[in-house]
């Protein structure tokens, strides 16, 4: 038994910038990264030296039957004072995307994944005046430039968790704890994204642009009133706020979804989470696995009326079986989604390698394909890769009794 996904459906995985490139010496990462007084575990160095590796990279992921790749163009390099482009950044990621092209496998491109160059940040990030602006004239230079190798383009990834975590949390740039910038830097994050759909249409009217939000199944982790009042506030703030914003003629052609797992809210913790109840099993990054929030978040961005695709899905293991199955167990519950009606018409998994994490450094890994920092960055595909492979050359998932 099996099911059967449409021959246009995409397949394929994630990556960014800065997680994968190495030497991202301009941005705002590097600094957090390099200050010990920072949450950042350790520096992402050379990560895994895709900006050299990365016609090898790409005619892997092909090998291994992906039709479809997501990846981030890195601001700090493009723009690496105000108004001040760089060629040859620019002709870099040309040959970065003529590449990809080459492959046939189609391109998703962000054009920002939680970077920020160095001079942005000095200023304010997103809580400068003009911050809206400043992202708006990025993004029209980029979708000039190589808007003809940019068939996708996300404007922001996960505006949520770069409000959450940056201006609430601390956990990433700018290191902020504070419960009424978070929610200003949200505002101005969505409305980047409206800009930016203006800009990139400017730039390249034939680019489909979106949005990419992840949307954790949130839960209440007491059953009283205040807990169920304080999760309707949260999920209205990490939730709602963004897929309810997400309209007039600016809102984009398509929305991307991204999905981990469920998250238990906490009015008493001091971040507002709690950790998983007794019984769920936790990833590297502490999370709890729970493959039909997926269903049910896809349902939930349905109700904008955009097309969906996950642009990201994964978990953070060393356990390669436990990633099969997680794999196969979401991608069912993604399956039952598009039966119930609901209008996904790709999967790309987070992520193509293990990278980077961001503060948690490279201790999680999340990749279909390791990498040995041992034995010059070597790449070795996991079965997992292979298990991916199977489904995305036949779009079939093989259930049970298949």
């Amino acid at each position: 038994m099996g099911i059967d996904f449409p021959a246009d459906f995409l397949w394929g995985t994630a990556t960014s910038a800065h997680q994968v490139e190495g030497g991202n010496v301009n941005s705002d990462w590097w600094d957090f990264e390099h200050d010990p007084r920072t949450a950042a575990r350790e520096s992402s160095g050379d990560a895994i030296d895709h900006y050299h590796r990365y016609a090898d990279d790409f005619a892997l992921l092909a090998s291994l039957g992906h039709n479809t790749h997501r990846l981030s163009v890195e601001w700090a390099r493009v723009e690496p004072a105000p108004g001040e482009f760089s060629r040859a950044a620019v002709g870099h990621y040309r040959r970065v995307l003529t590449t990809l092209a080459g492959t046939g496998m189609t391109a998703f491109v962000t054009l920002h994944h939680f970077t920020l160059p160095r001079w942005f940040a000095a200023a304010g990030g997103w809580l400068a005046p003009d911050a809206v602006e400043l992202f708006a004239r990025y993004c029209r230079y980029v979708a000039g430039e190589l808007g003809d190798l940019m068939p996708y383009v996300c404007t922001v990834n996960e505006p949520q968790m770069v409000a959450l975590h940056g201006y609430l949390e601390g956990y990433h740039p700018p290191g902020i704890t504070n419960p009424t910038l978070w929610k200003r830097a949200g505002r101005t994050l969505l409305a980047a994204h409206h800009a930016g759909v203006r800009a990139v249409r400017d730039g390249s009217p034939r680019s489909r642009v979106g949005l990419a939000v992840n949307l954790p199944l949130l839960a209440p982790i007491r059953d009283d009133d205040a807990c169920h009042a304080f999760c309707r506030l949260m999920r209205h703030e990490i939730v709602d706020r963004y897929l309810d914003g997400l309209t007039g003629p600016d809102r984009g052609d398509w929305l991307g979804v991204q999905y981990y797992r469920k998250q238990w809210v906490d009015p008493a913790a001091p971040t507002f989470f709690a950790d998983p109840p007794d019984g769920f099993t936790r990833t590297q990054m502490g999370w709890a696995s729970y493959p039909d929030g997926l269903r049910q978040m896809l349902h939930r961005a349905a109700r904008t009326g955009l097309p969906l695709y996950v642009t990201e899905n994964g978990i953070a293991t060393e356990d390669d079986a436990e990633r099969v199955d997680y794999l196969h167990t979401h991608l069912a519950a993604l399956a039952q989604a598009r039966a119930e009606g609901v209008d996904v018409r790709g999967y790309l998994h987070w992520s193509a390698f293990d990278n980077f994490e961001w503060s948690e450094g490279f201790r999680p890994k999340f990749g279909l394909i390791a990498v040995d920092h041992a034995d010059d960055l070597a790449r070795i595909p996991k079965p997992s890769a292979h298990a991916f492979a199977r489904i995305a050359a036949t779009g079939r998932l093989e259930t049970a009794g298949g």
